[in-house]
């Protein structure tokens, strides 16, 4: 029976794709007589396997019986559409890391909140102890602060009004004003630091990136005991941001 269910399942899924190809040709829908014809399967095969598509949201039945492609399929070509950008920026973050052996870090702004889409660490550059999310720290980590520095004042009264400033470390700067004040006047602009804010032992250092009209931040963390390179990890840094976002700017 075993050696039975390896063929049965892989002819299934064949099967499946089939019917996703020929769904995928017909933007208004199709019947699943038309399906099944364009797929070469039997109609109660067609049947059975559009059952489970739509129960699963890879296709979608529509009022008048046809069917088109679902949610699902558009949710797994933006997460890959995502993925192929990152691949794009993982050796521009990877060279920078190897320079100095400092761990690199990429975030994005997203559905208001401060996000990480990347890190690129090693066995000599390791990453930060996260241990506090991003969402709940954007105003002591360099990363996040780069975000509130570029976001118009709106946007930073939205975000302010959803997230308390958590006294993380002694620090910390746990003030709406205060923040605002020190990103708006910030010496290494338009780089922000990170000075044992979020963790002791820690500083951090980054730059705005963007990805089309989605702002992030590409930034940098080492230890205090290396803080006098942070002048040097700067003029490196602005430049690789912005083959960052040439990158994450082309056209998939």
């Amino acid at each position: 029976m075993a050696a039975q269910d390896g063929p049965t399942l892989i002819t299934s899924v064949q099967r499946a794709f089939r019917l996703l190809e020929a769904a995928s040709a017909h933007e208004n829908g199709a019947p699943a007589k038309q399906l099944a014809r364009e797929a070469g399967l039997p109609l109660a095969t067609a049947y059975h396997l559009l059952r489970t598509l739509v129960h699963d949201g890879y296709v979608r039945k529509l009022d008048d019986g046809g069917f088109i492609l679902g949610d699902k399929l558009q949710t797994l070509r933006t997460t890959g559409r995502g993925q192929a950008m990152l691949s794009r920026v993982r050796p521009t973050l990877a060279a920078l890391r190897d320079e100095f052996a400092i761990a690199t870090y990429l975030t994005f702004y997203e559905g208001g909140e401060i996000r990480i889409a990347e890190i690129v660490d090693g066995p000599r550059a390791p990453r930060a102890d996260l241990w506090v999310g991003f969402e709940d720290a954007g105003h002591a980590t360099a990363l996040g602060k780069s975000v509130l520095r570029e976001l118009d004042d709106d946007s930073r009264k939205d975000y302010l009004s959803r997230h308390s400033l958590a006294d993380l470390t002694p620090r910390t700067i746990t003030s709406p004003p205060e923040l605002l004040r020190q990103l708006d006047s910030s010496p290494v602009a338009p780089a922000v630091t990170d000075l044992e804010e979020y963790a002791l032992g820690i500083v951090c250092l980054a730059v705005p990136v963007y990805s089309g009209d989605t702002l992030g931040s590409l930034g940098v963390s080492l230890p205090v005991d290396r803080v006098s390179r942070l002048e040097e990890i700067l003029a490196r840094l602005i430049p690789t941001a912005n083959r960052v976002t040439r990158s994450l700017s082309l056209t998939i």
